[in-house]
């Protein structure tokens, strides 16, 4: 059982996450990806006449089938699973973000950033509503989020995933040496 309540090493998360792939492929050529499952959610959902809409949704429901996986997968493994011990994160990070002012934790969530009463503040809106706006836009413009680029579109050796990773990351590291430094200064 104590396998269940540590982490992984890379070496068998990494094959496993891997797999899924080809077996997607093989099996009902489909391709990994969760961001497409909420405009199956808002076609099956909300009645609309918008044309992005307008398509069969429901030849799609394996795909809503796996996000619900995910959220019941990550349920059980938080309650019935739980690692008490603290998240190892590395002493420099620790340094960094005890000078920007973050020194309350609870797992990885930063509860000095991310709690209730942060979000009515100007840094807690732009980190939680306009990050959560750029997220949701970015992965539409991009057609898809880092899981269905980076795994799936590399995988499959497309250029428009390689691209899109590559920015991926460029705007990661923008964000944690650039842009979250001046908001965590506001």
């Amino acid at each position: 059982m104590n396998i269940l309540t540590q982490p992984w090493p890379w070496y068998v998360s990494g094959p496993l996450i891997g797999l899924m792939v080809p077996t997607l492929l093989i099996l009902g050529n489909k391709t990994f990806g969760i961001s497409s499952s909420l405009r199956h959610i808002c076609a099956a959902c909300i009645p609309t006449k918008a044309e992005f809409f307008k398509y069969d949704w429901k030849a799609e429901s394996w795909n809503m089938i796996f996000a619900f996986g995910i959220i019941l997968g990550g349920l059980v493994a938080g309650y019935f699973f739980q690692n008490l011990d603290p998240v190892r994160i590395s002493e420099s990070t620790v340094a960094d973000l005890n000078a920007m002012g973050v020194k309350n934790y609870s797992g990885l969530i930063p509860l000095d950033i991310f709690n209730f009463r942060e979000l009515l503040t100007l840094r807690g809106f732009i980190l939680m509503v306009v990050g959560g706006f750029f997220v949701g836009f970015g992965t539409r413009y991009a057609g898809g989020c880092t899981s269905g680029h980076s795994i799936m579109g590399l995988s499959n050796l497309q250029f428009p995933s390689l691209v899109a990773t590559i920015c991926f990351f460029v705007g990661g590291l923008a964000m944690t040496w650039f842009i979250l430094p001046w908001i965590m200064s506001l």
